[in-house]
């Protein structure tokens, strides 16, 4: 039987890496935890070149880096994992290009569509939540920065404002989670949401 794949979305430092580990922890060896970029080997080096302030990069790019670093992921590890049976979790996955280089940096998001699609051979989430949580909470925040956070509230709020088109364009797919709220909290509310899922 296929496997469950779920992905957690959302602005910078809305909660996304902690939801997703807490995810994983709660459904043990049932589940597999990813991270995008990243994942695999060529998507690590991937990740270092797309975080790093010090890289300045066209945005298409920057959408073609993603995508490279996608595409190995899904793969290497989501393809086989789902075919194994076991929940896959995402720290971020297509809708992340979507709204940040598509929506956010004006590429389109019908044409960064385009090249996922092909990226990912048509896989698509399961169950995608989205961490709703302004850009001055979020700012708020105690993280480690990187290039995308260093741009400030003005790229976190045209982030914010594609993924709510993205919502709109596929409700069936989308969670909304207030993330506003304690992480245990937020945590209930995603492992029953996955849990019925599975039923």
């Amino acid at each position: 039987m296929r496997g469950l794949f779920v992905t957690f979305e959302g602005i910078d430092r809305s909660g996304k890496t902690t939801q997703a580990g807490r995810l994983v922890d709660a459904l043990g060896e049932d589940a597999l935890g990813v991270r995008e970029p990243g994942g695999t080997p060529a998507g690590e080096q991937l990740r270092a070149i797309l975080k790093n302030p010090e890289v300045a990069l066209a945005p298409e790019t920057e959408a073609l880096l993603f995508a490279a670093a996608r595409s190995e992921l899904v793969a290497n590890v989501v393809l086989p994992a789902l075919d194994a049976g076991k929940v896959v979790v995402s720290d971020r996955f297509l809708d992340s290009s979507l709204a940040y280089q598509g929506g956010a940096r004006g590429l389109g998001i019908e044409d960064v569509g385009r090249v996922n699609q092909f990226a990912t051979r048509g896989l698509k989430p399961d169950i995608t939540f989205l961490l709703d949580l302004s850009p001055a909470d979020a700012a708020a925040r105690v993280g480690k920065s990187d290039r995308f956070e260093d741009e400030g509230a003005e790229l976190q709020a045209a982030v914010g404002a594609a993924y709510e088109r993205l919502v709109l364009a596929d409700p069936e797919r989308w969670r909304r989670i207030d993330a506003t709220r304690s992480p245990e909290e937020v945590h209930t509310d995603v492992l029953a949401a996955v849990e019925a899922a599975r039923e």
